[in-house]
């Protein structure tokens, strides 16, 4: 009873120091946020103007300063993009809300545990995924309380995607000043983790240890930022999850995305950017969605991104740092079932590796039709998020940690079981498997604390492991080492060092 007593008493005596540190001044004005369970919470802290009217399509700017006291204490609107709603295997819990979605989008959210800002934790920026064409900070299993209760101050972000974060144009190009233009989005998150290094101390973070982590296109988002020339010295560490910008996948050359946007215009049935920019979000969202209007990604623009970004990699251009990458077993069906005949498969393997051919075969090996069906969720699963982890560890020097969640969630009543799916490892990751609506188990929850363990422990110190956790060793080619978390977590070596070794030098 003592101890409880001491507890509580100890508990409410926090929450007046909490309270008094609640106002925080930064570079353009002061935020009041609110207290919960021992943290400061700070929603829809704006980190760039909105990029609406004539700063549609364009770089973000820096906000504009405010007098007085900022309320910060409820999320922003999410992006424009179709509207939020589940679908397939991603349930509520994954999805972001629904209402509201506007341009006016640009904000960020801050989880922290210091007192004060002398305490100088360590900083776990979340970048959220959707393809480049949906997704929100404000989506269930991002909360960040349960990773800020660990120890860092906990930093998720909003930025443009689809057609108004990644439409490129010749007229855009020429009125940028650098000669380029898309990747409105990466600029927005680059933005971002500016807006980090100037204020995230007064917050209790340390700005000299900051750590970007994403999964799917918050994959390729962190790839594009390691890759990223004006990225660099904003962040320390990275951790992608089931993909990478090595896989060559939404990507283009300028000229080329200079010619979708050409297309677009067309299809808007507009002669100039002013009249683009005088169209509603809404309409220009709509016209976006037609079949032929084609995909807005990444533009390999020689600006913000490398013109090759595989010489990038291999020559080293990029900003080393350390990693801990890896994938989910369903990354390899997200995409669909393939309908490729085994006499197809076998004319493929001619066509694109001729002499090789026969070597391809003997690594990827199919003899029916539904062995090639599992062959090629193999190789989507390779070319889609293993092989990017792989070149990714190899290409840096610093050190790397790789995984395999291959851990299949327990079934949901009324619910098709979709295996370990694309998106299932960011609540065991995140420790928001209580904003998910499963019957967790025991085993469940240990891997949960397990995973959210290695990704702070890699925030803090750039090193996964720590006591109490299975040891996770760091990866090089000639060994392959890969934590396996399942069930069960453990070391596998060699796991794809076959199908890796050759993918590589063909």
């Amino acid at each position: 009873m003592k101890k409880l007593i001491l507890f509580i008493t100890l508990h409410l005596s926090l929450i007046p120091i909490l309270k008094g540190q609640l106002v925080v001044q930064t570079a353009n004005g002061k935020v009041e946020g609110y207290v919960k369970e021992n943290l400061r919470i700070y929603t829809g802290v704006p980190f760039a103007t909105p990029p609406i009217g004539d700063l549609r399509w364009k770089a973000p700017q820096p906000v504009q300063n405010w007098t007085g006291v900022k309320k910060c204490t409820e999320f922003s609107a999410s992006p424009i993009q179709n509207k939020p709603q589940p679908f397939y295997c991603w349930s509520e819990e994954f999805i972001a809300k629904p209402e509201p979605l506007s341009e006016d989008c640009l904000y960020l959210n801050v989880w922290t545990p210091a007192k004060s800002k002398a305490e100088k934790l360590p900083v776990f920026v979340w970048i959220y995924g959707g393809g480049l064409n949906s997704g929100s900070a404000n989506c269930d299993i991002y909360n960040g309380e349960e990773m800020a209760k660990k120890g860092i101050v906990f930093v998720s972000i909003n930025y443009r995607v689809g057609v108004l974060g990644f439409m490129a144009h010749p007229d855009l190009t020429k009125e940028s000043g650098y000669h380029a233009s898309g990747n409105y989005g990466f600029l927005d998150q680059i933005a971002a983790l500016q807006w980090v290094q100037q204020n995230i101390a007064n917050f209790g973070g340390n700005p000299a240890n900051v750590t970007i982590a994403g999964q799917s296109a918050g994959a390729f988002s962190v790839n594009a930022l390691i890759a990223s020339p004006l990225a660099k010295g904003l962040f320390h560490k990275a951790i992608p999850q089931s993909g990478g910008l090595l896989s060559n996948r939404l990507s283009y050359n300028l000229t080329d995305a200079e010619k979708q946007g050409l297309k677009f215009m067309e299809k808007a049935k507009c002669s100039s950017l002013a009249e683009l920019r005088s169209k509603s979000a809404d309409e220009l969202q709509k016209l976006s969605n037609a079949q032929d209007a084609g995909r807005f990604g990444v533009t390999m623009d020689g600006y913000v991104l490398p013109t090759d970004i595989l010489a990038h990699f291999k020559n080293g251009k990029h900003n080393q740092v350390p990693l801990l990458t890896g994938w989910v077993t369903g990354d390899g069906s997200f995409l669909g079932e393939s309908k490729t005949t085994l006499e197809e498969y076998q004319k493929e393997a001619q066509t694109n590796y001729g002499d090789k051919a026969a070597d391809y075969l003997r690594i990827f090996p199919a003899t029916t039709n539904d062995e090639v069906k599992a062959i090629k969720q193999k190789q989507t699963l390779l070319g889609f998020a293993a092989m990017p982890s792989h070149l990714l560890a190899t290409y840096t020097n610093k050190p790397s940690y790789l995984y395999q969640f291959s851990h299949v969630p327990p079934d949901k009543p009324n619910f098709p079981n979709y295996g370990a799916f694309h998106t299932s490892e960011v609540p065991y990751a995140l420790h928001t498997l209580h904003t998910w609506n499963r019957p967790w188990k025991a085993e469940d929850k240990e891997l949960e604390h397990i995973m959210s363990s290695y990704w702070v422990n890699f925030a803090k110190t750039g090193n996964p492991n720590g006591q109490g956790l299975p040891e996770w060793k760091t990866y090089d080619k000639a060994t392959g080492n890969i934590l396996v978390l399942d069930t069960k977590t453990y070391s596998q070596q060699g796991l794809f060092k076959r199908e890796f070794d050759f993918l590589e030098a063909n």
